[in-house]
């Protein structure tokens, strides 16, 4: 039992007053006298006992012994038997007699001393367990005991009013006595073992159930073995049946093997990324009963899912018919047969709740909408109009601007049309997307980074790096998208959020070129330049192409129909850790080694994005609008011949910067194509990437 569980104390003068227990028949004599080491001293035989029982005929001493027996059998000490207690680690009862006692009758009465010795450890242990804080367990063994003992003292009620009638003998005591002498030391035996191991609850239980299996070969005895484990289980299975019917632990005792953790609250989900609250709020103990050890786990899980249910409102319970009652079946495959039903019936509801009440899918759509993106046309309208503010450091940012700036981009675009979209919120935060990952430690990377510090964090960031959209996700759903799953999606956003970035970034350079090829201001910088940006516009598209078409979409569809099928909140739960496992190690996130290969090339990108308004220098004058002036386009061609010296020494400078970036970009491709092919052995989803990525620049 918990230490922590509290039971009220039994009445003090429960133990002050022994004559109300019993054992006073035991202990009132204790202070007449000590026994010898030959026999006894005259003075604890008894008041009236005034000569050894040696000194009668043998037909008298077997009276006596007869009388003497029939009150040793209801642990009442005799005028020449005596109770011996040997308090030590286990307190032994003996019985003796008289050493003068007739050698035959004394043979006799030892045979029937083990009865009595069982009857009075029985009677002990009954008296002991029936206090509060024994458990309900006890408390029902010791009243199937009590009713064993009733039976008992009835059948020696009977053979004292045989020995009134004289027509009972030391031979007929035996005789009367022998059937009943295995069963009652099999039930002291299980009692020395449950008081020396204070045994309660399920271990009770068990006890008696092992202690059957093994006294196999006597009929009689397993049979009242297994009657004492069905009386006693029988308190248990009441714990067990609201709990499976209810969903309510009705423990006063700590003796049920579900423990409940109260500290752990489901508004944990939404907030703590290690929550443990599914796992943790109710959890198996070790004293499993042998004969639920094989259901344990559905029982489990079956009052998780009512709990559920209670915590949403939904004051739901099991249909129960007399004949499925856990306390009144007869077999432990009955036990098996009710559990098994209230599973399904609690399983399914739940899972129905979930999915047609709370919209389980249509959340998980309108995630992937935002999250995934595969909705953009919010996001092309969100960059356009917070550029200025995401340009700024993550610490300047206004997060309550750029939100209001959502909610805008939200109302203006096709997402006004979902009715999840008041849901999504927008965060920043304070350090680049490889270190977040590296501060994750319960995510399995494919190459083990030796410590968050090995990874370099740029020297400045801006909120284009470290923004990242979030989800209000309620009860119950947060069982399914908790913040640790939300987490997932976040570092999926922001891989994906960057990567449009440089694309849009690369973009507005290359219609910079395609400007100046209109008003024939090409020339060998500006061939070089457009070649570059097409390679890297082409790097970066294909890297899309293959997050979203050959990550992102099949998964999601795979996870789709396997949700379509689940019949269980776990299994939904699983499949949907699976869907976001996947997906994060499939876009290379759980790669440290070629995540950190592809952000440098992305900074080459931006870094190229970013110079090409002043590496082509002569095109210095054009504005920064996406269409140049043409007027001043035309007005360069008028040039005299020292401006076209100086923009030719001009153009060599742009040049070489030019090739300075290609280097640099082809360099970190060419060093990709080795990562990739030795990593594909083992990820074989790398063979995409590599086909998509290592074929830029070899047209």
């Amino acid at each position: 039992m918990d230490s922590s569980v509290a039971s009220p104390s039994t009445p003090k003068w429960n133990v002050d007053r022994p004559f109300l227990t019993g054992r006073f028949h035991q202990e009132k004599k204790s202070a007449s006298g000590v026994a010898e080491s030959k026999g006894f001293s005259m003075d604890i035989f008894g008041p009236g006992v005034d000569k050894p029982i040696g000194c009668y005929h043998a037909a008298i001493q077997e009276l006596i012994v007869i009388d003497d027996l029939l009150s040793a059998l209801v642990g009442i000490e005799g005028r020449y038997v005596s109770i011996r207690r040997v308090h030590g680690k286990e307190e032994i009862i003996t019985f003796q007699v008289d050493a003068s006692m007739d050698l035959a009758l004394q043979e006799s009465a030892k045979r029937i001393f083990p009865l009595c010795e069982s009857y009075l450890l029985i009677t002990q242990f009954v008296e002991s367990r029936s206090q509060f804080k024994s458990g309900l367990v006890n408390h029902a063994f010791a009243s199937a005991l009590r009713t064993l003992l009733l039976d008992y003292q009835a059948m020696v009620a009977q053979l004292e009013h045989q020995f009134r009638l004289r027509k009972l003998s030391v031979q007929g005591l035996w005789f009367y006595c022998q059937p009943m002498i295995g069963s009652m030391q099999a039930l002291s035996i299980v009692i020395k073992k449950a008081s020396s191991n204070n045994f309660i609850g399920s271990a009770v239980l068990n006890l008696l159930q092992s202690q059957a299996k093994a006294m196999a070969g006597d009929h009689v005895v397993r049979s009242l073995l297994e009657k004492m484990s069905q009386c006693a289980s029988q308190a248990y299975l009441g714990i067990l049946e609201r709990w499976v019917y209810e969903g309510v632990i009705d423990d006063p005792y700590g003796e049920f093997f579900i423990a409940e953790n109260k500290s752990l609250q489901k508004e944990s989900l939404t907030r703590d990324y290690d929550t443990k609250y599914w796992q943790k709020r109710y959890s198996l103990k070790d004293d499993i009963p042998s004969f639920l050890a094989n259901a344990a786990e559905t029982i489990l899980t079956t009052g998780k899912y009512l709990n559920v249910m209670r915590e949403c409102g939904h004051s739901i319970q099991v249909p129960v018919s007399e004949n499925s009652k856990l306390t009144t079946v007869g077999s432990n495959h009955r036990y098996l047969e009710c559990i098994k039903a209230a599973y399904d019936f609690a399983s399914g509801e739940l899972l129905n709740l979930i999915k047609e009440k709370y919209d389980l899918m249509g959340k998980l759509r309108s995630i992937k909408h935002y999250l995934l993106l595969d909705q953009g046309d919010f996001l092309v309208h969100f960059m356009d109009i917070s550029r200025e503010e995401l340009m700024k450091k993550p610490d300047e940012i206004s997060v309550e601007k750029l939100q209001s700036l959502l909610d805008l981009a939200l109302r203006s675009t096709a997402a006004v049309a979902d009715p999840c979209h008041e849901d999504l919120t927008c965060c920043v935060e304070r350090t680049t997307l490889m270190k977040r990952l590296s501060t994750l430690k319960d995510l399995q990377t494919s190459q083990i980074v030796s410590s968050s510090s090995d990874i370099e964090e740029p020297v400045s960031i801006t909120g284009l790096e470290t923004f990242s959209l979030s989800f209000k996700v309620r009860w119950p759903l947060s069982l399914v998208i908790s913040r640790k799953a939300l987490t997932k999606y976040q570092l999926i956003f922001r891989f994906l959020f960057h990567c449009k970035n440089v694309n849009r970034q690369l973009c507005a350079a290359w219609q910079l070129h395609q400007g100046l090829r209109r008003v024939d201001m090409q020339g060998i910088a500006i061939s070089v330049s457009s070649l570059l940006c097409r390679d890297m516009l082409k790097f970066i598209n294909s890297l899309l192409h293959y997050l979203t078409f050959e990550v992102l979409e099949p998964n999601w569809h795979v996870m789709h129909s396997r949700l379509q099928t689940a019949k269980s909140i776990d299994e939904v739960i699983q499949h949907h850790d699976f869907f976001l496992e996947k997906c994060l190690r499939e876009c290379l996130l759980l790669s440290p080694v070629l995540l950190k290969k592809l952000e440098k090339m992305k900074s080459i990108c931006l870094q190229y994005a970013a110079a090409a308004q002043w590496l082509i220098s002569y095109s210095s004058d054009t504005t920064n609008s996406d269409s140049p002036n043409l007027e001043k386009y035309k007005q360069l061609k008028l040039r005299t011949p020292s401006q076209k010296l100086k923009v030719t020494s001009e153009n060599a400078q742009v040049i070489e910067s030019i090739l300075k970036f290609e280097r640099e970009f082809a360099g970190e491709l060419e060093s990709l194509g080795p990562i990739l092919s030795s990593s594909s052995r083992a990820e074989p989803y790398l063979t995409h990437l590599a086909q998509w990525l290592l074929g830029v620049g070899r047209d």
